[in-house]
């Protein structure tokens, strides 16, 4: 079942506009979608919060108006602590979307205990589920990364009724052998070419006749 978001339509918008309704405990917001015009709303602040918190994408507003929305966009301070500004996208539950969602790492690869280390070369996928379905994170374990091995995106084992619209072939977690600090060093050292303090400028240092 959707969170329920209570909403009222904004008659005024603007950067001080907004800041009145961000003082007034709620967050601006704008609805569009589905060929009907765009909607300036004003949602509680506090149920909005709790729903990204618990990783809600698909929302029922009530209120001024009454639909079912995606959290398309959403737009934080500075900090990360407070949503200034969110994007909703009119949908039904069934309706089938896509959307780009984060990659994040479980776990720990037993090649990194090896002296491995563990690189994320992709950080987020597009995928294609219905509205209701639509995850927050896709989650990778790597409990099972050797050293010398990747795990690509079609390796990942995704959530019901979910999935990537993206090349399976490509490689989205690896763990290689470390390179010793010293070698580095090693090398860099030997490109440098050291400085003779002291040397003459041509000419200097001369009997003069």
């Amino acid at each position: 079942m959707a969170e329920v978001l209570q909403v009222k339509i904004r008659q005024e918008v603007g950067s001080k506009a907004a800041k009145r309704v961000r003082l007034a405990g709620q967050t601006p917001a704008v609805l569009y979608g589905h060929q009907l015009g765009n909607v300036s709303l004003a949602v509680s602040a506090d149920q909005l919060e709790a729903a990204i918190r618990q990783g809600v994408r698909m929302v029922q507003l009530q209120g001024d108006v009454r639909d079912t929305a995606l959290i398309r966009e959403v737009q934080w301070d500075a900090f990360g602590s407070h949503v200034l500004h969110i994007d909703l996208t009119r949908v039904s539950a069934t309706e089938k979307v896509r959307m780009v969602v984060p990659l994040e790492l479980r776990g720990e690869s037993p090649g990194a205990r090896q002296g491995g280390i563990t690189e994320q070369l992709i950080h987020e996928v597009e995928v294609e589920s219905p509205a209701e379905y639509l995850p927050e994170r896709i989650e990778i374990n790597v409990n099972d990364l050797n050293l010398g091995c990747a795990i690509k995106l079609g390796d990942i084992s995704m959530p019901e009724h979910v999935t990537m619209v993206v090349d399976a072939d490509e490689v989205v977690v690896q763990c290689t052998a470390a390179v010793e600090a010293e070698e580095e060093e090693a090398e860099a050292a030997e490109t440098v070419e050291p400085e003779v303090i002291g040397r003459p400028a041509e000419g200097e240092g001369e009997e003069k006749a």
